[in-house]
């Protein structure tokens, strides 16, 4: 029990419960339950509600049963190899991200078994008004959720990490010969 990656489990329990809190909060007490419901919150971002029933950019789109829940399998297989390689990782930065990756999957996977889609709700968008050249509406990225937001940022401290920072090596211990 003393090598369980306290840190990264913390982390994957409190985005998990965040995830699921806002997700009940904007489709039960807030209402926003069909598809387009959304209310601002600020000039840039509303809380829209959009089921998504794929993966990513609307990759592998679940249209099925059989596909609902080879996803669930899939993403349920990633959140077990995640949670394995949190057990081995030592580097509490790396903890905490593979964390963030499994608290998202495991919001994700949660949602997909209960709805058969996974609740999408955060809209962040800009209007744009170029003199000359209208823009109009501009979204960095599609509608998300805190478990997608999660992934994202765990993955990309992930690679970072590996990309980026080399741990030292343990110092060699000289010898008295």
């Amino acid at each position: 029990m003393a090598n369980l990656p306290k840190r990264g489990l913390m982390t994957a329990l409190a985005l998990f419960l965040v995830d699921q809190i806002i997700k009940w909060a904007v489709t039960g007490p807030m209402g926003l339950r069909a598809l387009g419901d959304a209310r601002e919150v600020l000039p840039i971002f509303d809380l829209r509600f959009v089921p998504n029933y794929g993966i990513s950019l609307g990759l592998l789109t679940a249209d099925s049963n059989i596909s609902r829940w080879a996803l669930v399998a899939m993403t349920g297989a990633i959140a077990l190899a995640v949670g394995f390689w949190m057990t081995r990782e030592r580097n509490p930065v790396d903890q905490v991200a593979l964390g963030c990756v499994l608290g998202g999957a495991l919001g994700n996977i949660i949602d997909r078994v209960r709805f058969g889609y996974v609740v999408d709700f955060a809209d962040l968008h800009f209007y744009v008004d170029i003199p000359g050249v209208y823009v109009g509406i501009v979204r960095p990225f599609l509608v998300f959720n805190v478990a997608d937001a999660a992934i994202t940022i765990g993955v990309l401290v992930l690679l970072a990490r590996a990309l980026l920072v080399r741990d030292r090596p343990a110092p060699v211990e000289k010898s008295n010969a």
